[in-house]
């Protein structure tokens, strides 16, 4: 093995470039991880565009990550070398108050991967051996690179409390609205609802087990939800679509029902137009989502079993030696390039 590899670098907003440096050796209690597999989120294009208000540069992006182990640090025995492997996007202190009742994932000093440290746009990296997971080697790696987003969905719907009885609303059918969707209907929900302006994005939501699709470019979301639900609105919502006003589209009368619960999914720095009426005249629940809190084992599991649909779910796959394609689809966006994983030589 050569002593020298490549990584990606965004050293400030549109400007990346592709580094020799040597491959680093592992310490005490860490692990040297191949790449394999890297999913590119939208997390990445707002790093690459300047638009991501918790990174900072020069920074190497890329948190969801799939890898073999290659070498072990002193005093690692939860995994061993050759293991394939899934690398946790975030760090935690393990002791301020929020990790201490079960909230690692907002942790007074959480560092995440690719956005305030540096992630796994690289041939290789480290990362502590607690922030490793074992996956079986029969999980194709263009799906190992999905664990992470599945995860999400995970957590979010555990956010929002979804169960057999609830109606939802899933605002944007992308990634991670397609997994949400998938999440749901996982968890029992008796009836999503998906809306978007893409006809392919819903199409391939059908497939994915949604009851109703909305295309808001042509109809009227509340009208919509008004017919499907009698008049009732419907018990959850999730925003994943995540633009400047989503969240107060989300929150107008006829979408949610009284008691009903919100989870926005974004990092929108754009205030928008919302009054306590809306909230409270329903008395409704604002649920805040961020990454994963401890859903990365049941996540490789449910993948290991073949209980999530993953194909679809990454439409455009990229050589890591031709990294270039993908900073290009970030700035040409391509309705037929939903999600990029970038695959290791």
């Amino acid at each position: 093995m050569s002593n020298m590899m490549k990584e990606v670098c965004v050293v400030e907003p549109h400007k990346f470039e592709v580094r020799e440096v040597p491959i680093p050796e592992p310490k005490a209690g860490e692990v040297l991880i191949q790449m394999k597999a890297a999913g590119v989120c939208g997390s990445d294009h707002h790093l690459y565009h300047g638009l991501n208000p918790n990174s900072t540069y020069p920074r190497i992006p890329g948190h969801e990550n799939a890898g073999i182990v290659a070498k072990l640090g002193e005093g690692v025995d939860n995994v061993k070398i050759g293991d394939h492997i899934i690398v946790d996007l975030l760090s935690s202190c393990g002791h301020c108050w929020q990790c201490t009742h079960g909230r690692k994932n907002v942790c007074e000093t959480v560092k995440v991967r690719g956005s305030g440290v540096d992630g796994g746009w690289r041939e290789y990296f480290i990362a502590p051996a607690k922030e490793v997971y074992k996956i079986s080697d029969s999980v194709k790696w263009e799906d190992a690179a999905l664990v992470e987003p599945f995860a999400i969905g995970s957590h979010c719907t555990g956010r929002g409390r979804v169960n057999a009885d609830d109606t939802v609303f899933i605002l944007g059918t992308g990634t991670i609205g397609s997994i949400i969707l998938q999440a749901c209907k996982a968890k029992g929900a008796k009836t999503v609802i998906c809306c978007d302006v893409s006809d392919s994005s819903l199409e391939r939501a059908k497939g994915y087990g949604a009851d109703y699709v909305i295309n808001s470019k042509n109809e009227d979301i509340v009208a919509r939800i008004k017919e499907i639900t009698g008049g009732h609105g419907c018990t959850v919502a999730f925003d994943s679509a995540c633009f400047p006003g989503s969240l107060a589209l989300c929150l107008q009368f006829g979408i949610l029902c009284n008691a009903g619960r919100m989870v926005p999914m974004g990092f929108s720095t754009k205030f928008e137009d919302i009054s306590q009426a809306m909230i409270n005249t329903r008395e409704l629940d604002i649920i805040g989502s961020r990454m994963s809190q401890d859903a990365f084992v049941p996540t490789i599991k449910n993948m290991e079993a073949g209980k999530y649909i993953t194909k679809g779910i990454a439409t455009t796959f990229i050589k890591f030696s031709e990294i270039e394609k993908v900073f290009y689809l970030m700035d040409h966006p391509n309705d037929s390039a939903k999600k990029m994983v970038i695959l290791f030589d």
